[in-house]
């Protein structure tokens, strides 16, 4: 016989705002739990309250994978793939801001959405394409905030990956206090990513980026040669990741609002307008680290570091490290180091949290199975730190840059499975009723699946080839 909630637990939670549908609650513990004032508290009040779930989603544009491809573009292209950064960027907004008006308009996650409305045979298939893309998102979480833990404290790389499974008790102490608490922590992380670029940008001497370059870089796009469009393409394929499309629609779920035509308008409203600034302070890191690399790596071809050693600058260093090492003895301040180390393992960090809740959601919403959250956790972090530590033990901590654009290949691989259900959702009328898409956004969301579609299968051959080089070990 199946064993049945608690009845204190059963009467806490909070109604369906889809009676008699087939979907549980999307993320159970957190369903709800934000309160939303009534409209008449005003615009200000009632911001506040949406304001949140983007931010979780936001870091999905700013992690490790993002500072690879941001940095090797500024350093070989100096302001030269701004423009890309911004493309990719509102091509992302178009994405998130579709993705929250599902989970609003019918109250399931995109993992229901293809649970309830498509073949019963697609659910395992896809709930396993998901998974993949999932660990291969933190594969590079527990990359980053190994560098930085190697970085910071010399900490062997094989141990500071071991070391890294230990956040799993970081989610699941935050998830005892609820949404709100989880999108402070995330918040201070962004902020600190941001305070750090700031400082390195603005405040040292040393550095004073070109705006009127940057401008024109921004206005004039071009793509002058093929390692220039192997890079753009690195940049877009980055960008939008498959795990927050399915964890959008259930974060927006968190705000208890009602389910009227009119609280429904303005929650849509409200959410896009949280995707649109939070998603928009990502594109601000992005040109940021993009900026800092043209600024101390363009058109140097080494870097003398501490000690003598030279650090060569071409096609195939791994820059997040050269980044580090190089800083210090290019801009005459051992902080410039100290502060990008922080900002990354604040990206690994937050990163981390955003996986394990976007994790939890596929599991549940594809084949309804249902468990603890720090258990869900280190099944994740277990699938991405075990291959990770095996391949380190055999291959060095020298290759830490071939392991990420491993995880790349397979978010590209699996992106094109949950982008275009979104949209198809997202267009029904049958599905969304009147909350369906508009030209404006049928357009651009469309556009844009496609756009980074193309771009993704475009340099797939070379990033498979490099996959393969990876896994050969040739």
């Amino acid at each position: 016989m199946p064993r049945l909630p608690p009845i204190s637990s059963a009467l806490s939670r909070p109604p369906s705002r889809a009676a008699g549908r087939s979907s549980p609650l999307s993320l159970e513990g957190l369903h709800g739990s934000v309160a939303v004032p009534p409209r008449l508290a005003g615009f200000w009040r009632q911001m506040a309250a949406f304001f949140g779930p983007a931010i979780l989603v936001s870091v999905a544009y700013m992690d490790p994978g993002n500072w690879g491809t941001d940095l090797q573009g500024g350093a070989q292209f100096q302001y030269g793939l701004l423009w890309v950064v911004g493309l990719a960027s509102l091509m992302a907004i178009f994405l998130q801001v579709i993705a929250a008006r599902v989970g609003v308009a019918t109250g399931r996650d995109l993992a229901q959405c293809c649970y309830d409305w498509y073949p019963r045979w697609t659910r395992g298939p896809n709930w396993l394409m998901a998974e993949v893309a999932i660990v291969a998102c933190d594969l590079a979480e527990v990359l980053g905030s190994a560098v930085a833990l190697n970085l910071m404290f010399q900490i062997p790389i094989l141990w500071a990956v071991v070391i890294t499974g230990a956040d799993v008790l970081l989610l699941l102490a935050l998830q005892r206090f609820g949404m709100r608490t989880i999108e402070a922590v995330v918040l201070l992380l962004i902020g600190t990513i941001a305070i750090c670029y700031f400082i390195e940008i603005f405040v040292l001497p040393q550095t004073q980026p070109s705006f009127p370059a940057m401008g024109r870089a921004m206005l004039m796009p071009t793509l002058a040669s093929p390692t220039m469009v192997y890079v753009a393409i690195g940049i877009i394929g980055a960008t939008v990741m498959p795990h927050v499309l399915y964890l959008h629609p259930a974060l927006v779920q968190s705000r208890r609002f009602q389910k009227d035509e009119e609280s429904i308008r303005y929650a849509i409203r409200y959410n896009t307008i949280d995707a649109s600034v939070n998603l928009s302070v990502a594109f601000l890191i992005n040109a940021a680290i993009l900026v800092l690399a043209a600024i101390v790596f363009y058109g140097k071809s080494s870097v003398t570091v501490a000690g003598g050693h030279v650090v060569r600058l071409n096609a195939s260093t791994d820059w997040i490290r050269a980044a580090y090492l190089t800083l210090a003895p290019l801009l005459g301040t051992g902080a410039a180091s100290t502060l990008f180390a922080v900002a990354l393992l604040a990206s690994g960090q937050s990163s981390t949290i955003v996986g394990t809740l976007a994790g939890q959601v596929v599991m549940e919403g594809f084949m309804r199975w249902r468990i603890q959250p720090w258990l869900r956790r280190l099944i994740t972090r277990a699938l991405a730190i075990i291959p990770t530590v095996i391949f380190i033990a055999i291959r060095g901590g020298g290759n830490i840059n071939d392991l990420i654009v491993l995880s790349q290949v397979v978010l590209a691989l699996q992106l094109p499975f949950a982008m275009f259900p979104l949209l198809h959702f997202a267009t029904s009328r049958k599905r969304m009723g009147q909350w369906r898409l508009g030209w404006l956004l049928l357009a651009a969301g469309w556009g844009s699946a496609l756009l980074i579609t193309v771009f993704d299968f475009y340099g797939l051959p070379a990033a498979l080839s490099q996959a393969w080089h990876v896994i050969a070990g040739g």
